[in-house]
């Protein structure tokens, strides 16, 4: 058991390392002359590793395969956008402004997630992921039909303007979205999120409430049988999950002037999932390297232009391969144990 403690510290403290590192090179980077595409896509990696680590601990850790949660990252971006924008006039701080959407994002996108989880929860496998996809699409419908305004109060409608309000005086307009947004996002709120993501996952997965959600993961029915309540656990990891997902989608939004729910479909909620599959289910430092790569890589091969995402294809197949290759797991776990040896020798 201790060895199996200090292992999990050594492996938390190398994932906290890479991620501060690299944090301060890129920053290093950045005034030293950082191509103006790259920096801009600064705050959406940070985005996306958060998203990437919330949906790990839902497929990762509690074992259960969710294919919405783009659509918890759209409550987040809406709500914590729609925040940020009521508040412009009475917070005047960028950073606070920023740090209140973001917790009123998680917040909502929790809501969600135990909304959700109440009837999702109860069933597993295949059933699962259909019915989790179905509410991320039933998220986005409703953002796409929702408009949303002030006039001395909240005003709400759905599938029409019949708020009172004109269109362009709307924060939510339907399937325009919420427009004229102040960015206020940056690459230090990013880098704060991922931290703060990486504390609650290691805080939580170290636990006894970790170790429970394990348990269940590995075997329900023996889990049951020594007492530990199912649903109980089970929605604590999906929560917790939706909230980060809806402080990534906060961020995320705060960093571009129009926000439209079209932007968090299917496909967004299938490459997050990607993004988890490639880095290795329960693997956090793994999903925030193929999430941070896997953002860039479209941009890197931009120069390919109409060949650009056929490439990424193959090259996100040729890592697929060689990742879950047992032969080149076994050489490369065969050299590991070598320079342990060797190292211990001398």
């Amino acid at each position: 058991m201790k060895l199996l403690t200090n292992k999990t510290t050594r492996s938390n403290t190398i994932t906290y390392a890479v991620v501060v590192i690299s944090f301060v090179l890129l920053q290093l980077w950045s005034g030293a002359g950082m191509s103006s595409s790259l920096k801009g896509m600064l705050v959406p990696i940070c985005a996306y590793v958060v998203m990437a680590l919330s949906l790990n601990l839902t497929v990762g850790v509690l074992g259960e395969l969710s294919l919405g949660h783009a659509g918890f990252m759209s409550v987040g971006a809406f709500t914590g956008t729609t925040a940020a924008m009521a508040l412009a006039q009475s917070i005047p701080s960028d950073g606070l402004r920023l740090a209140i959407a973001m917790v009123v994002g998680a917040l909502f996108a929790a809501i969600a997630g135990f909304l959700i989880g109440i009837p999702v929860l109860r069933l597993r496998g295949d059933y699962l992921a259909i019915v989790t996809l179905a509410f991320g699409e039933i998220i986005k419908s409703i953002f796409t039909n929702l408009y949303v305004g002030f006039d001395g109060g909240l005003r709400v409608s759905l599938l029409s303007n019949q708020t009172g309000i004109a269109d362009n005086d709307l924060i939510i307009r339907g399937p325009m979205g919420i427009g004229g947004i102040t960015k206020i996002s940056t690459f230090v709120a990013g880098f704060v999120l991922i931290m703060l993501t990486l504390i609650v996952i290691f805080n939580l997965v170290n636990s006894r409430s970790g170790r429970a959600i394990m348990a269940l993961r590995d075997n329900r029915i023996a889990a049951e049988s020594v007492g530990i309540p199912v649903t109980k656990y089970k929605m604590m990891a999906f929560v917790i999950s939706a909230a980060l997902a809806g402080a990534a989608g906060t961020l995320f939004g705060l960093n571009y002037s129009t926000v439209v729910a079209n932007k968090f479909d299917f496909n967004t909620s299938i490459l997050i999932l990607v993004f988890v599959v490639l880095g290795g289910q329960g693997r956090m430092l793994g999903s925030i390297i193929a999430a941070a790569a896997l953002t860039i890589l479209p941009e890197v091969l931009r120069e390919f232009a109409d060949y650009r995402m056929l490439v990424y294809a193959i090259v996100l197949i040729l890592v697929m391969i060689f990742t879950n290759n047992p032969t080149i797991k076994g050489f490369f776990t065969r050299l590991f144990s070598k320079k342990q040896e060797g190292g211990a020798n001398q």
